[in-house]
């Protein structure tokens, strides 16, 4: 590809023809400040915070600006800083400033510009502003467009990358807003609860819907047994809310944390992860054997379920029927542990710690109640999780590695990697190989299905059975890969779809990262290391491997895919309407 030289503030760069101003800017270090930018999601230059002088008449967005040779750019002149400013303080005028009470807050991209430019309180062109009612009727997602300041980076992935797009501009002017078509809720549309927006979101427009108070209270009752179970993506992003650097494996700190905080038994969704391996992989080789319905397709991603049950619902024999890992936990929880601890199921309180808004959502679900109750009584994301060891005053950095507890607590690498995109099929192809063919599997590593290519596709031997699988991420990609499966030109065993882009790494519920930032680094590849390196250093790699799973089966359960596993650990779908 063809080159192009120019200098920024005087520094010299050289970046491939057809870049922006602004990349060939971050190119060479230099910031230029930014709001509604992402990179190939949302390039329009509608906040005008990115505007340099290039020496035309009046001042150009950088993010919309291609590089041209031996361009001189100046980001950083009186007349660029009063114009950001300007325009800052014009964003401001319509905002509600409740910055103390408001979840983005010392997370808040126009925050960090107000401290940056010196914006102290917005004032300058105070004037009229529209009162938005807050639309919080999702079990996911609240949307609040008092706060909201236009920029689309939500309507962008919502459409582009996720391929949902229930949200859009509304109005003209002054009076435009970020809405559902017809003013509908957002529960009342195809929304699939992923909150892909409120990761996309730079400030506080979008967030989880809160369930910390109904933890605490589950705490503070003396009559309720409080068990706790944290996602596999959670322990290596939750330690970037206490300051420690992207991707840290805390694991060990993350069990202490839990038990500081209350919680009666900390148990691990981990364990959970190799439970559904075990119900999985052999529902797979069942269907195989007995002509059933292929490709069969994963079914632990919620977004990802409800995507298909609303978008695709033909696909509704093809996906698994197990449940997804916390939901087993749940069930398991309410049943097997209720019955060695001696504890009626109605006094146990289940609560999920995880990557992903759309668990709230799946909670919810009527079909979630194996026991004659909820599987799982309240879900929290990893950011909410974090405020509720911030306010309980937990060091988390300074606690010390602990276990889980036992029963449910042990795990293998194959449920580790569950948080990665690639990893739930990787996870069933090691148990997978070793159940039809009867030989250790040496190399447990499947390099083809892991990376953040779209769609990943491979053919893997097991014995003389030639499986072909593919795995796709974020609900765009999945779109295309079944839009080829329906039209003959996949053909294809086995498919594993993940709701968000980059797997549970990056889901809605995780520790939100500025654009800037992911300019830099990709939080979902960074993480992903992190659970890869935690299979590594696992004494068990392969699910059927772990002795806790080998002994519920032996004790409860009896076989996999049997019976008493079906009643608990399977569920079903149903096509639901778009509105």
């Amino acid at each position: 590809m063809d080159k192009i030289k120019l200098t920024i503030d005087g520094v010299a760069a050289e970046v491939d023809a057809g870049s922006t101003v602004l990349e060939a800017a971050r190119s060479v270090g230099i910031r230029i400040p930014s709001l509604c930018y992402l990179k190939g999601v949302n390039e329009i230059g509608a906040c005008r915070m990115c505007v340099v002088d290039v020496g035309g008449r009046a001042l150009q967005a950088a993010c919309v600006l291609p590089v041209t040779p031996n361009m001189v750019v100046k980001t950083n002149t009186a007349d660029i800083r009063s114009a950001r400013k300007a325009n800052l303080e014009l964003l401001l005028s319509t905002h509600d400033k409740k910055c103390l009470s408001c979840a983005r807050s010392q997370n808040c991209e126009l925050q960090q510009l107000c401290r940056e430019l010196g914006v102290e309180d917005g004032d300058r062109f105070a004037g009229d502003r529209i009162e938005y009612e807050v639309d919080d009727l999702s079990a996911s997602i609240v949307r609040d467009n008092n706060k909201c300041i236009v920029c689309r980076r939500c309507v962008a992935t919502c459409g582009k990358v996720q391929n949902v797009s229930v949200i859009g501009p509304v109005g003209r002017g002054f009076k435009t807003k970020i809405a559902s078509p017809w003013g509908k809720s957002l529960s009342e549309t195809a929304c699939i609860n992923c909150g892909q927006c409120i990761i996309a979101c730079p400030v506080g427009a979008l967030r989880e819907k809160d369930e910390t108070d109904k933890v605490w209270e589950y705490l503070a009752d003396p009559q309720k047994h409080v068990v706790v179970q944290p996602a596999p993506a959670v322990r290596v992003a939750i330690g970037e809310e206490f300051g420690m650097p992207m991707g840290s494996r805390v694991t060990g700190k993350l069990a202490a944390a839990l038990r500081r905080i209350g919680f009666d038994r900390v148990f691990d969704t981990d364990f959970a992860a190799d439970l559904t391996i075990m119900e999985e992989a052999t529902e797979f080789l069942h269907r195989v054997n007995s002509g059933g319905v292929l490709p069969m397709i994963t079914s632990c991603s919620p977004g990802w379920v409800k995507y298909m049950e609303t978008f695709y619902p033909e696909f509704i024999p093809n996906v698994s029927t197990c449940k997804s890992p916390h939901m087993m936990a749940g069930a398991m929880i309410k049943s097997y542990y209720a019955k060695k601890a001696g504890i009626d199921p109605k006094d146990i309180a289940v609560v999920s710690v995880m990557p992903c808004t759309a668990k709230k959502f799946e909670a919810k679900r009527s079909e979630m109640n194996a026991t004659g109750y909820p599987d799982v009584d309240a879900v929290i994301t990893t950011r909410e999780l974090a405020r509720m060891l911030k306010e309980a005053g937990v060091e988390f950095e300074k606690l010390p590695d602990e276990d889980f507890d036992p029963l449910m607590g042990e795990s293998t690498g194959a449920g580790a990697i569950f948080g990665a995109t690639g990893g739930v099929m990787e996870a069933a192809l090691r148990t997978a190989y070793e159940k039809i063919t009867g030989k250790t599997l040496e190399q447990v590593e499947f390099q083809s299905v892991r990376g953040l290519v779209g769609i990943k596709e491979a053919t893997i031997h097991i014995g003389e059975l030639d499986v072909n699988v593919a795995v796709a991420h974020s609900t765009g990609m999945a779109s295309k890969l079944l839009d080829m499966v329906k039209s003959g030109e996949k053909q294809l065993h086995f498919i594993e779809i993940m709701g968000c882009p980059g797997g549970c790494v990056n889901g809605g519920g995780q520790p939100i990262v500025s654009s800037w930032v992911r300019s830099q680094v990709n939080p979902a590849q960074v993480r992903a290391k992190g659970l890869y390196d935690e299979d590594e250093a696992k004494t068990f790699r392969k699910s059927h491997e772990n002795p806790e799973i080998i002994q519920i089966y032996e004790e409860f359960l009896g076989e996999p895919d049997g019976h008493l596993s079906h009643e608990l650990l399977h569920t079903h779908y149903h096509a639901r309407d778009r509105y």
